[in-house]
């Protein structure tokens, strides 16, 4: 059995419009499927406002779903109340972007770490001590950190607290929400190689959110791509990044910076801004931007199917022209 199991999930927020108007929806998140293993790494890439981090918050359910269904652990999500949904986030926490303010400012370290023990453990005042103590190792801080308030700290060691805090409980999956993006190069690295340190150490999975396919290369095993509330591609990492297989990933690829002449790739520049969610176009999503676009892309929606082309592994892609990539 899969850890996570997401079928067709939606995530619409109503607008609201003239007495006698057609309700409209913004379509943050418009059926999406994914599946996820044990001490698996999957990275989410897109640019800003195309549903990566309204996904993130809907499997968290800090946002409730319009439609679909997902499962952890076999135990439908969507339908938890309650003591039961707390109960399940225990095994599943989140990582937000802002180190600044994810964190009580008016909370010392020690407090905000108890709190969550407290409330999700029976340990008692001792054993949430050396709780705490292990969970600074690990992160790699001091246990002089404790009696500090969020202030004192940079963001990067803001960040290791924000993830101390989401390993207090042992949780088998984190939703990492752009981790790293707000931090500078040389921290984005150190965050990253704890991550990994961690996942080899308690075999935690991760469903890693970023706009970086770099970043989301190194440290993921597989890559789904999302546009405008869906996923366009999906694959091994390295497959995804070496033979992309719809047009808006080798966009994306394209704009990833590198020193290596070989291979380095030919800029590509999409026109236009990523369409309103409010009022997509008709048919594929992306056809108003891409430069392979002929007249069936804006009347028919490709689905994310299988490619399969010599001896690669088999990855998804929703392009009607795959096999031209």
């Amino acid at each position: 059995m899969a850890l996570l199991e997401v079928r067709d999930l939606k995530t619409w927020y109503p607008v609201r419009g003239g007495l006698f108007s057609k309700r409209r929806y913004v379509k943050a998140v418009d059926g999406v499927s994914l599946s996820m293993e044990a001490g698996e790494t999957v990275g989410l890439v897109g640019e800003s406002g195309c549903g990566k981090s309204t996904l993130g918050r809907t499997l968290m359910r800090l946002e409730n779903p319009s439609g679909g269904e997902f499962s952890m652990d076999g135990v439908n999500l969507a339908s938890l109340r309650g003591r039961e949904l707390r109960e399940m986030r225990r095994k599943l926490q989140m990582i937000f972007q802002d180190p600044y303010g994810s964190l009580n400012p008016r909370m010392r370290i020690q407090n905000m770490l108890d709190e969550v023990l407290r409330l999700h453990t029976n340990l008692d005042k001792n054993g949430r001590r050396e709780r705490m103590s292990e969970l600074l190792k690990m992160v790699g801080l001091p246990e002089e950190t404790l009696p500090r308030y969020p202030h004192q700290f940079s963001g990067g060691q803001r960040q290791r607290l924000g993830i101390a805090r989401a390993l207090a409980v042992n949780p088998k999956l984190i939703i990492a929400d752009e981790p790293v993006s707000a931090l500078d190069v040389s921290v984005q690295a150190q965050i990253i190689t704890l991550l990994q340190e961690l996942q080899k150490a308690t075999g935690i999975a991760y469903l890693f959110i970023a706009h970086d396919l770099a970043v989301v290369e190194h440290i993921s095993h597989r890559i789904m791509v999302m546009y405008l509330g869906k996923i366009v591609e999906s694959g091994p990492s390295r497959e995804v990044c070496r033979k992309p297989r719809h047009p808006y990933t080798k966009a994306l690829l394209s704009a990833v910076p590198t020193l290596d002449l070989e291979t380095r790739r030919r800029r590509i520049i999409l026109p236009g801004d990523v369409p309103s969610p409010l009022n997509p176009p008709s048919g594929c999503p992306f056809h108003p931007r891409c430069p392979m676009a002929e007249p069936r892309c804006s009347e028919e929606v490709p689905p994310l199917a299988a490619v399969v082309a010599g001896n690669e592994t088999r990855h998804s892609s929703a392009c009607f022209f795959s096999a031209r990539l």
